[in-house]
């Protein structure tokens, strides 16, 4: 669990800081051929990554059941929700859009919760509605704040509701390999934006500008989604999304101390406000007696009170490992979130 959240926070860190800095491209590369830039970085960058990894190509292990699933992912969460978030930085500061970005999180729980069924609690609807609140204010046409319409902070709302779809779609397929899921959705939304700002006519940037963007891509949005789908594994949508929830902070602070942007007291409050949503994400705690019902999967583990299996003869003894394995039912306490091995009813 302990390592769960690690995740969580090194992916909200390292997308945090992307915002603002792609921010700084949105002047002199067009939203949606930034968008497939940042993406296209991501996808290369991580498709080298595996194949180093595994010394050439491996197949994935998808089940026939589990595409579908990331199909959806990648078209929600890699083609449109990242035009989305280029077009309402062109009138956002970095700093707003930064801090919207906690709409994700609200948007990502709120569907677990309704369409997946996860299991929810009154801290984190408290923390939510204060995520909500800050999130509204930011959203008010009003001076220094960073914007002079609504066009901006909507767009970027339309982000988050792709990326909460993408983050719920990704849970369903997050036991199976992280470097080929967030791989071939790089790909995929990287050829499709990219193509697309071809077709409307925009030119391709300098080759120094098309290689910054798509190095942030590969930290901002790869390395961060290879992070993201490890915590989902342990973590749930809902929960990961809440400790993701601290990135628009860190992006935020970037565009605070390095791109010299002006806020106003309604900023501050909304700081404030989103501060006390993640404070009560962070430190829920969930226990109670449950039991676990026979599942059949694969992912990398150890043998601990949920892996006890048996094994072919070849097994060197090794672990963490990864085989398809079966878990038979068990009845037990202890403190846990809504992970790949705790879908039960409440």
């Amino acid at each position: 669990m302990n390592r769960s959240i690690l995740y969580a926070l090194a992916a909200a860190v390292l997308f945090g800081a992307s915002t603002p800095l792609a921010k700084v491209l949105t002047g002199g590369v067009p939203p949606i051929l930034l968008a497939g830039l940042l993406y296209l970085g991501s996808g290369l960058g991580l498709t080298i990554i595996r194949l180093a990894r595994d010394r050439g190509w491996q197949a994935p292990g998808l089940k026939a059941a589990e595409w579908p699933w990331l199909l959806g992912a990648i078209g929600f969460g890699g083609v449109l929700g990242p035009v989305a978030l280029m077009v309402g930085l062109t009138s956002t500061t970095g700093a707003a859009a930064s801090l919207l970005l906690n709409l994700e999180a609200v948007l990502t729980a709120l569907l677990a919760w309704l369409a997946f069924k996860e299991n929810t609690d009154s801290r984190i609807v408290l923390g939510m509605a204060a995520i909500v609140a800050g999130g509204m204010l930011l959203s008010w046409p009003h001076g220094q704040i960073g914007h002079s319409t609504w066009h901006g902070p909507a767009a970027i709302a339309a982000a988050c509701l792709c990326w909460a779809i993408d983050n719920n779609l990704t849970r369903k397929v997050s036991a199976s390999d992280a470097l080929f899921i967030a791989g071939s959705k790089g790909l995929a939304a990287g050829v499709v934006n990219v193509a697309l700002a071809l077709l409307l006519g925009a030119a391709l940037p300098p080759a120094h500008v098309a290689l910054s963007a798509m190095t942030l891509g590969l930290f901002g949005y790869g390395i961060s989604l290879v992070m993201f789908v490890l915590a989902l594994r342990g973590l749930g949508s809902s929960r990961t999304g809440a400790y993701f929830s601290t990135a628009p902070f860190v992006g935020a602070a970037i565009a605070l101390l390095f791109l010299g942007e002006q806020t106003s007291w309604q900023f501050w409050l909304a700081v404030a406000l989103m501060a006390v949503g993640v404070w009560l994400h962070l430190t829920e705690r969930h226990a109670h007696e449950h039991t676990h019902e026979v599942l059949e999967h694969s992912h990398r583990h150890v043998h601990d009170a949920h892996h006890q299996h048996e094994h072919d003869a070849d097994w060197d003894g090794s672990e963490p490992h990864s085989h398809p394995h079966r878990h038979e039912p068990i009845t037990h306490s202890h403190p846990h979130y809504p992970d790949i091995h705790h879908g039960h009813r409440h």
